[in-house]
């Protein structure tokens, strides 16, 4: 906090030099690549300001927070977790991604003397009190949407032309990271939190939602651009393996596993059955009401008209510890349970969502299962 103080402090007793001859400041966007870890996965973005006439260099940065905040957790999961703008040396900034192996990207903006002030009026603006916070939404009000749209009030900024294929959509374009990172389980549970708002197709504006596509976008409006872009940090380039495929597998080697164990007859297996499906049905239970508390108990925008409800089924929570004992009602559960899984699978490529596709095979074994219990509770009323 202290720090912060400080730097507002310089800001403020250097805005009348700014004010005087805006000229010579100089004005770029950072791009940082990619990380290893899943928060990093997708880049991010800064803002560069030098003075050449009193030498400062600082660097605006829209995606901090403060993880010491005694409420962090419960904020974060609700997604009431409030960002802010901070400034720092290009020091610190460049020796924290260069520790992370990540590249970083300049773009020097070509503005005039009166853009240069309205920008950084915005962010001296942003960075007094209240101003500073913003609620962060992962896709629509981050770090780089956040850049974006100060470009677009204080400049005109604007591309021309698409930067992605017509159709593509959120989740197409937080695929392609998430293949590119290697992080297939990463990818499974955001296909399985995020719902049917990221089918959407993106337009250019909210596709810069991505610090990547941010960085294309301004490529693209020459105008805006003094020079091409240049490395303001150059590190290694570390390729990732490929296991995209990888929950995909395990869950088809799942399903073959249940269904082979299930045509052995032996009484053992009776009491392994009934703690596999307690389990499964458990989880699967959990799952949907996690999904339905991210979707009505929270603020994030993303987890909204979740289709995958409609295989998690809350109610599974209560079937799994029911299923142990005979009740006449659990035939008539399994029963539709089943029917439901059928109609789920034949319209699996038809549904406005886009599913993972180890989902699939998951909702098999949730099929198999239940049409295994439905059979035992139908063999059990009737004894």
């Amino acid at each position: 906090m202290r720090r912060i103080l400080l730097l507002l402090c310089f800001l403020t007793g250097t805005f009348f030099s700014f004010a005087q001859d805006s000229s010579r400041l100089r004005i770029s966007i950072l791009t940082c690549a990619p990380g290893g870890e899943l928060y990093a996965t997708f880049g991010h973005t800064a803002i560069r300001v030098i003075d050449s006439t009193t030498q400062r260099d600082i660097i605006f940065n829209y995606g901090t927070f403060d993880f010491s905040d005694p409420d962090f957790y419960t904020k974060f999961i609700r997604g009431k977790l409030l960002y802010f703008l901070s400034a720092e040396d290009p020091t610190s900034f460049a020796y924290s991604y260069q520790m992370d192996n990540r590249s970083v990207w300049e773009q020097e903006l070509n503005l005039s003397p009166a853009q240069k002030q309205a920008l950084f009026n915005a962010l001296l603006n942003n960075m007094q009190g209240d101003n500073r916070y913003y609620q962060y939404d992962f896709l629509f009000d981050n770090c780089t949407t956040r850049v974006s749209e100060l470009l677009s009030k204080t400049t005109g900024f604007t591309v021309p032309q698409p930067l992605v294929p017509k159709g593509t959509t959120y989740r197409n374009m937080l695929h392609e990271y998430l293949d590119k990172g290697n992080q297939p389980w990463s990818k499974l549970g955001i296909d399985l939190l995020l719902g049917s708002k990221i089918d959407e197709p993106v337009s250019i504006a909210s596709s810069m939602f991505l610090p990547d596509y941010l960085m294309k976008g301004l490529d693209s409006s020459k105008p805006l651009l003094a020079k091409p872009k240049t490395y303001f940090l150059q590190t290694p380039v570390i390729e990732a393996g490929n296991s995209m495929y990888m929950p995909t597998l395990v869950m088809s080697i799942l399903l073959i596993g249940i269904v082979l164990l299930s045509q052995w007859k032996q009484e053992q297996w009776s009491l392994f059955f009934k703690i596999l499906d307690s389990a499964l049905f458990y989880i699967t239970g959990m799952a949907g009401i996690l999904l339905l508390f991210m979707w009505v108990g929270t603020d994030h925008k993303a987890c909204s008209n979740n289709y995958n409800l409609i295989w998690a089924l809350p109610t599974h929570a209560i079937a799994a510890f029911a299923l142990w004992k005979k009740r006449k009602w659990m035939h008539t559960y399994f029963k539709v349970s089943s029917l439901l899984y059928i109609i789920v699978l034949a319209s699996w490529w038809f549904l406005p969502q886009e599913f993972n596709p180890a989902l699939f095979y998951f909702v098999l074994i949730l099929l198999y299962r239940s049409v295994m219990q439905q059979k035992w509770h139908a063999h059990a009323r009737n004894i």
